[in-house]
């Protein structure tokens, strides 16, 4: 075969025990055995994922298996920023759940989150995406804000969930749940959620960028960026700037 056929060949090995890869194992062409090394490469990473995929189910298994059928994890994106509402994520995923890439969101980049995110909205058996206003953040502060937001997200998904998986937080609910600090790199309901969070907001932001161009929202997502910080000092703060956080609340002193 033409070495561009091996490589056709190749591409379609999702083991290692293939025959078709032992086989060109032994084919002395140099281009083969490159072909070969990238095949095994290739294998061993997508291995090394499924076993960190499992690992990131272990919180869901243990759940599932003491005979809790619908386990939500819960995620909020956009604590830190200066301008822009705080977004909660809140997924349950099916037992046979097998988006392996799923991981935490800042692990990922913005072409893989929005990639997944249609994906998880499809296999999830209910998901919700809940905002909290910049107004009701400098009300109660974004504490606050993001635990009423996971306990309006929570409250909104059908079936209602048994048990809670929740990222560094807790919840005023009655629900049972489980407290995990760095979640969304241990759970991967709370990573589904974190992605599906992520993606929300960047698109509220990519919005507000269009009504508030010098601000640079849709690259900054509302963090305190030179080029942000810079427009608030020369115009001054927008509706959808959080009053109470600093250097926003310093604007003027």
């Amino acid at each position: 075969m033409k070495i561009s056929e091996v490589k056709k060949v190749l591409a379609q090995v999702t083991t290692e025990t293939d025959p078709q890869l032992a086989a060109y194992e032994a084919d002395p062409r140099k281009g083969v055995q490159c072909l070969v090394q990238q095949t095994k490469r290739r294998l061993t990473k997508q291995r090394e994922a499924e076993a960190a995929f499992e690992q990131r189910l272990h919180f869901e298994k243990e759940l599932w298996q003491q005979g809790i059928q619908y386990v939500a994890g819960v995620d909020e994106v956009g604590r830190g920023p200066l301008a822009g509402p705080v977004v909660i994520g809140a997924v349950i995923l099916p037992h046979d759940f097998a988006l392996v890439n799923v991981n935490d969101s800042k692990q990922l980049t913005d072409h893989e989150r929005r990639g997944l995110a249609p994906l998880i909205k499809q296999t999830a058996v209910a998901y919700q995406l809940v905002s909290i206003s910049p107004q009701t953040i400098d009300q109660i502060n974004i504490y606050e804000a993001s635990r009423l937001g996971m306990k309006r997200a929570i409250e909104q998904l059908q079936p209602t969930p048994e048990h809670l998986l929740v990222d560094a937080m807790v919840i005023d609910t009655d629900l049972s749940q489980t407290k995990l600090i760095k979640g969304d790199a241990k759970s991967a309901s709370i990573a589904a959620a974190s992605i599906l969070a992520k993606v929300a907001r960047d698109d509220l932001m990519i919005k507000y960028a269009d009504q508030y161009p010098e601000y640079g929202f849709d690259h900054n997502d509302g963090y305190g960026t030179k080029e942000h910080l810079q427009a608030l000092r020369k115009f001054g703060a927008t509706p959808i700037h959080r009053k109470s956080f600093a250097p926003v609340r310093d604007l003027g002193r």
